[in-house]
């Protein structure tokens, strides 16, 4: 790993983010670096082929998700106090496993919704940005990246929705979309 860490921003409102996420963290455990990838508003039970294959046995790379649904999913059932507290505690314990070192890449994959929802502070996650170990690589996922960490970014890739199978009614599909 270089000695320098940079930041990759994945945003937009087109499929694909986590994906690129997934894929350059496949990637970097396949050289034998170490994976942090920490999904909020995702639930433990939640499936998902990336969750699936990251926690096989000798991936290289750890699953930390919130283990909470994201308020747009679940309408008057949200218990938002429970949803900032599962948000928060899950980005206090990334931030330390990233910051206690033996991790090459840290991915906080929907961390754009959790500060723009006000979970987490921007600038809270600007100073850790500006803080982490000098080789640690950050992918940052979300619709609505804040100008400020685009503006602070190494990577800013913006994914745009020309056209999707869910406009026409077509759901979710095991394998391609989840």
């Amino acid at each position: 790993m270089e000695d320098k860490g940079l930041v990759h921003v994945y945003t937009g409102d087109g499929k694909g983010k986590t994906t690129a996420a997934a894929g350059l963290a496949a990637r970097a455990a396949g050289h034998g670096l170490k994976v942090l990838f920490v999904q909020f508003f995702k639930e433990d039970s939640a499936p998902s082929g990336e969750k699936e294959f990251f926690r096989r046995e000798g991936s290289g790379v750890e699953v930390l998700r919130s283990n909470c649904r994201h308020p747009m999913f679940t309408g008057g059932a949200t218990d938002l106090a429970f949803v900032k507290k599962s948000v928060l505690d899950t980005y206090a314990l990334a931030r330390k496993k990233a910051s206690d070192g033996g991790v090459d890449l840290l991915v906080l994959d929907e961390v754009m919704s959790a500060v723009n929802g006000g979970w987490i502070s921007l600038d809270d996650l600007l100073g850790f940005l500006d803080s982490r170990p000098s080789g640690l690589e950050v992918v940052l996922t979300g619709r609505n990246a804040p100008v400020e960490l685009v503006r602070s970014a190494d990577y800013v890739t913006e994914m745009l929705k020309i056209k999707h199978p869910y406009d026409a009614g077509v759901p979710a599909r095991k394998g391609i979309d989840f």
